[in-house]
């Protein structure tokens, strides 16, 4: 079976003139992504406007690199600095970091320390004020939205995600750029600046079918299952594209007790359809430590669900892959599906267990829709895409190929 192809909208772009010359400064946090990226981008650009290239409106539309020279370096005392090795005058800059990254380190007096989301906010930070307002256009691209997991208020705390994206907008961020917020109505604080938040159940279900050869996608076999309330809407929606059924679990809590930051689950209440025999997605943002995901499998296979594929945009695995290792072997789950969108852990790509939904293309075509100032109803609502792919996918279980 030949793997499925993306539906190119590059074609979208011909004859339409970029707000300015497109340089892409990446992180150290996201080194990979960014050089899939950057290929991405040359890719799309060597097919488009072709006829226009020698046109003085297209100066440096096809570089050998979008990838700007920079470096964030560290004083021995800690403190930091980011320093541009070539000008970004003009240019429309897109900034891409992931704060998620905890594999970088770094020196302070005698001691190695590891990069906490605070570094890396703090070097993206740096960037900006290295460009020193001299860039046409500056958009922070945050695939994981720092501090989004602190978005709202419920006693004396903290808005740590309202108060950055003010903070990005007060430096003269014109857009932030990420995937799956954890709430995006966190762009309430910054009502004037722009802020575009994506979701990938298209790559999620392309890359479900690529692997699973026998999935039957209807609602007599398939259901997706939100873990919480929290994540409803992408279930719903997920399970409308599919046109199949949806549930969803309710974490009942204890609120008497604050454990690590949040009050603990006590119990997780199913609300939905009978799932016997029927194959279950879950689909969520982020995988955590992962303790209340593998709990939610296991009482779906408890349910009589015959595969559980899990769903994740973030696959952050904050205590280790060993309690997925366990639960994989006890057969609580099938595959997790996670977006090489932020640091994985290393060994997390060799596992049985799991598939790596690509995203490197999808960001690129962001970049390069935002570039020439196109609207993005078509990437924000992959529902034709979605469509298209599972035709294909259907009419070759009926052929049999």
């Amino acid at each position: 079976m030949e793997p499925l192809k993306d539906i190119d909208n590059n074609e979208l772009l011909n004859g339409i003139m970029p707000v300015a010359p497109l340089k892409l400064i990446c992180h150290e946090s996201s080194k990979e992504l960014g050089k899939l990226v950057d290929y991405h981008l040359k890719e799309y650009r060597h097919v488009t406007n072709t006829s226009f290239r020698d046109s003085i409106a297209f100066p440096d539309y096809e570089p050998e690199s979008f990838l700007t020279d920079f470096e964030c370096s560290r004083f021995t005392t800690g403190e930091g600095k980011a320093t541009l090795n070539e000008s970004i005058r003009g240019r429309d800059v897109f900034i891409l970091a992931d704060v998620t990254n905890h594999s970088l380190t770094y020196r302070m007096n005698h001691l190695i320390n590891h990069a906490s989301p605070d570094d890396i906010y703090q070097d993206v930070k740096r960037v900006i004020a290295a460009i020193a307002g001299k860039a046409h256009r500056v958009t922070v691209v945050m695939p994981f939205l720092y501090e989004s997991r602190q978005h709202k208020r419920h006693f004396r705390e903290s808005l740590d995600c309202a108060l950055a994206l003010e903070e990005l907008a007060n430096m003269g961020v014109h857009n932030v750029v990420t995937f799956d917020a954890h709430d995006p109505r966190v762009q309430n604080a910054t009502p004037l600046n722009g802020f575009d938040n994506f979701l990938p159940p298209y790559q999620f279900i392309k890359s479900l079918i690529h692997y699973e050869k026998d999935l039957i996608i209807d609602k007599e076999h398939l259901v997706v299952i939100s873990p919480d309330e929290g994540a409803l809407d992408r279930a719903v929606y997920f399970a409308g594209v599919l046109g199949v059924d949806t549930g969803m679990f309710y974490k009942r809590r204890d609120y008497s007790r604050i454990v690590n930051g949040k009050n603990p689950i006590v119990a997780h209440e199913f609300l939905g359809e009978n799932i016997d025999g029927k194959d279950v997605i879950v689909i969520d943002d982020m995988i955590s430590s992962g303790g209340s995901m593998i709990d939610t499998a296991k009482q779906l296979k408890e349910m009589n669900a015959k595969r559980v594929f899990i769903c994740c945009t973030f696959g952050l695995f904050t205590e280790g892959l060993e309690i997925f290792d366990e639960a994989y072997e006890k057969c609580y789950f099938d595959k997790i599906i996670t977006t090489n969108l932020i640091y994985h852990p290393p060994g997390l790509s060799g596992k049985p267990y799991y598939i790596e939904a690509d995203m490197s293309k999808f960001l690129a075509s962001i970049i390069d829709f935002l570039n020439h100032d196109m609207a993005l109803s078509q990437v924000h609502t992959p529902t034709a895409k979605i469509q298209t792919i599972l035709r294909k996918y259907n009419a070759r279980e009926e052929t049999g190929v």
